[in-house]
């Protein structure tokens, strides 16, 4: 395993003209953790990787890799893997060339640099095609190669920008998984972009959430989605009810809340059987109604005139179907489920 390194991002500025594509980012990333810069386009995500990665140079505050000062180091000498969302493989050079590129660049002999490259090959399950043309390749295939390219000169640090937004989904889905699992295996700090919030669940340790060139929240993956710090970040990561307190009722028939309450769609039930005491309702009448195959949507138009979305899923929604635009429905949530936003508005 690699030996991994912190990352220190001191209150870094990046604008070009008027346009302020970073704005005061302050970020402490843990040695040996995969953390997820999330948002999206012009969020700013893509600009703070190409600037720890060296290719775009702060207007001010500090980068740090370790105790090492690299804001102003040359790319080449900042003992950085970078995967590209393109992949930036050499078309006229065979998978094997491709991969002891980075090694030739350091100068290590012709012997090491081969055996090398084919052990990263075998981290990412491409024994046999070292000789294969890259045109010949698959779009997975040649992600597996970036990956090896990245890693084998074992840097300290690993930069991913979208690496997987060219694939088709089941694909895209094979390789989270494989790239979480290299991540673990490696232990290199991961810094990986993406727009895509399901992915950023699923292979995160942490996840920074960015809007407007400023991190909105950073937490685990399900302190994220269950307890956003900010509308921004509750609306973007899935299907979130922000609801004026006026509009819920708890079960037992208290107050719920005097503030804003984030629900998310998929956490209400029609049946309050299973919710139990300790939860909330919402009345109001049915808009709309779509089926997605997992699950019913429905569009509930609450009694002081604000529309929310509730997620049945399909093993509970036998009555869906039948349901009729105009009928009154009530939608439950326990109370684990319902997070409060102070400062939010509904």
């Amino acid at each position: 395993m690699m030996k991994s390194l912190p990352i220190t991002i001191d209150s870094v500025r990046k604008a070009y003209g008027s346009y302020v594509a970073l704005d005061d980012v302050s970020l402490d990333i843990r040695g040996g953790e995969l953390l997820t810069l999330l948002g999206p386009s012009g969020s700013g995500k893509t600009t703070l990787l190409m600037a720890l990665a060296g290719f775009v140079r702060p207007d001010s505050g500090k980068l740090l890799l370790g105790d090492r000062d690299i804001t102003r180091l040359a790319p080449n000498k900042r003992d950085i893997g970078i995967v590209f969302q393109n992949y930036a493989l050499f078309p006229h050079m065979n998978v094997l060339a491709n991969v002891e590129y980075p090694l030739a660049l350091r100068k290590t002999p012709k012997a090491e640099a081969r055996q090398r490259a084919l052990d990263a090959l075998a981290r990412v399950k491409l024994e046999g095609l070292a000789e294969r043309n890259i045109a010949a390749l698959s779009g997975g295939q040649r992600q597996r190669v970036a990956l090896a390219r990245a890693i084998v000169f074992e840097p300290r640090v690993m930069l991913m920008d979208e690496p997987l937004s060219a694939l088709d989904k089941n694909l895209r889905e094979t390789m989270q998984y494989e790239i979480r699992r290299l991540h673990d295996d490696l232990g290199i700090t991961t810094i990986y972009v993406t727009h895509d919030q399901r992915e950023a669940l699923i292979m995160s340790d942490r996840v920074a959430v960015m809007n407007s060139g400023r991190i909105q929240q950073i937490d685990t993956p399900q302190q994220i989605y269950d307890r956003p710090s900010t509308r921004f970040v509750a609306e973007f990561m899935g299907e979130a009810n922000i609801v004026a307190p006026g509009s819920v009722r708890r079960i037992d028939g208290a107050d719920a809340s005097r503030e804003a309450l984030m629900i998310r769609a998929e956490s209400f039930h029609l049946d309050a059987k299973l919710v139990g005491r300790d939860g909330v309702a919402l009345d109001g009448v049915l808009r709309a109604k779509a089926f997605r195959g997992e699950n019913w949507l429905l569009t509930l138009a609450l009694d002081g005139g604000q529309e929310i979305l509730v997620s049945i899923p399909a093993a509970l929604a036998s009555g869906c179907a039948e349901l009729a635009p105009g009928r009154r429905l009530t939608a439950y949530a326990p109370a684990a489920k319902v997070h409060a936003m102070p400062g939010a508005k509904a």
